[in-house]
């Protein structure tokens, strides 16, 4: 056998030995190397995303109510039914409000021959007054020629007499006929050449009419915005009074997301900075969004009974700031997966502020705009 079939083992452990301590210190070296590559950069982009979970799908909603009281003869929608902006939604019995919309139709027309009527009599007193001038005028000229032969002693003093006696009757119908004329002016309202439109009496007759027909169209009970019927018990045979409510409506458009941040996440946060939003209903689907507006007080502010610090044992307490999230790719495909109002959500913003030395310089200088933008809203 040769030397190298049988090698002392004594001959090979140096090597071994140096290879293994070889391979220690690098993993001493890379070990470190990578903590602290992975530390540094959870350091440096710790601070820029700020997220939570207490957040939710709002949407408008509007409480559906008759603007008139009646019975419902018909309803047209089913509970989650979707609608659009001026589908019928129920119908109110409209035969009281016909026949009252009769009556004020009636009522116009006799007001419009009564002003017809005192046009004629305004008229009329306008002849009577232009001849009661003219006979006191007459009357007048009498009166003084008697006045100027009883002077001469061509007539006698009773003569006289009547004519003054004629003369004061002529004033006093004079008097009386301007007086009636006044009367046909302030029953007409106007004068004669006024339209009926102008005049008073008239006005109120029409806006009557007009009031029943609004109340007519009532009857007819339409929804606003395009949503869907939350939940209704409505029938037909069923009362409703003025403004009771009747069925909620829930808008399908313009949602948005409320999210209750804490207040020490919002150090960066301003309007108009991005954000992901993911509904727990789809998980994985995210919606791109962006900070519309912030509240300007903490949810506790708006309490019916709001923390009253100032009294007995005090314990801080990290307090939630409501901000207002547009959802930007809402319809961006029409298979999209249906957002609801009510859904729980999980909120990011990108604030851009990183953790890093530069970082803090920058968001110290950013400081007093972002809390002017915060003030604002």
């Amino acid at each position: 056998m040769t030397d190298k079939q049988y090698s002392s083992p004594i001959a090979v452990l140096p090597a071994a030995k140096k290879m293994r301590k070889g391979r220690n210190l690098f993993l001493w070296i890379l070990g470190p190397a990578v903590v602290l590559c992975i530390g540094g950069y959870m350091y440096l982009t710790g601070g820029r995303f700020v997220s939570t979970d207490n957040a939710y799908v709002q949407a408008d909603h509007v409480t559906i109510a008759p603007q008139i009281g009646g019975r419902v003869t018909e309803v047209l929608v089913r509970e989650n039914q979707a609608v659009k902006a001026g589908d019928i939604l129920f119908r109110i019995d409209s035969q009281p409000l016909e026949i009252a919309t009769a009556r004020m139709q009636a009522q116009v027309d006799s007001i419009r021959g009564l002003l017809n009527a005192a046009r004629a009599g305004y008229a009329s007193a306008q002849a009577d007054l232009r001849s009661a001038g003219e006979a006191l005028r007459t009357n007048e000229r009498q009166y003084q020629r008697m006045q100027e032969m009883r002077g001469k002693g061509l007539i006698a003093q009773k003569d006289l007499d009547d004519a003054a006696n004629n003369y004061a009757t002529a004033r006093g119908k004079r008097d009386s006929d301007t007086a009636a004329l006044s009367k046909a002016q302030s029953l007409l309202g106007g004068l004669p050449t006024t339209p009926d439109e102008q005049l008073a009496g008239f006005k109120l007759a029409q806006a009557q009419f007009e009031q029943s027909q609004l109340d007519l169209d009532h009857t007819t009970v339409r929804a606003p915005i395009d949503g869907v019927i939350g939940k209704q018990s409505l029938q037909p045979g069923d009362f409703l009074a003025m403004g009771q409510a009747a069925m909620p409506l829930v808008a399908t458009k313009a949602l948005w997301v409320d999210a209750n941040f804490k207040e020490t996440d919002l150090t960066h946060v301003g309007v108009g900075q991005p954000a992901t939003v993911e509904v727990d209903t789809y998980p994985g689907k995210k919606w791109k969004a962006h900070v519309a507006s912030i509240s300007p007080a903490s949810g506790a502010e708006f309490s019916v009974l709001p923390a009253q610090n100032a009294t007995g044992n005090w314990v801080k307490i990290v307090q939630r700031i409501p901000v207002r999230l547009a959802i930007d790719n809402q319809n961006d495909h029409d298979n999209s997966p249906t957002l609801r109002a009510g859904m729980s959500a999980i909120v990011e913003i990108d604030t851009g502020k990183q953790n890093s030395v530069i970082g803090r310089i920058q968001g110290a200088k950013d400081e007093p705009a972002t809390r002017v933008a915060l003030s604002q809203y």
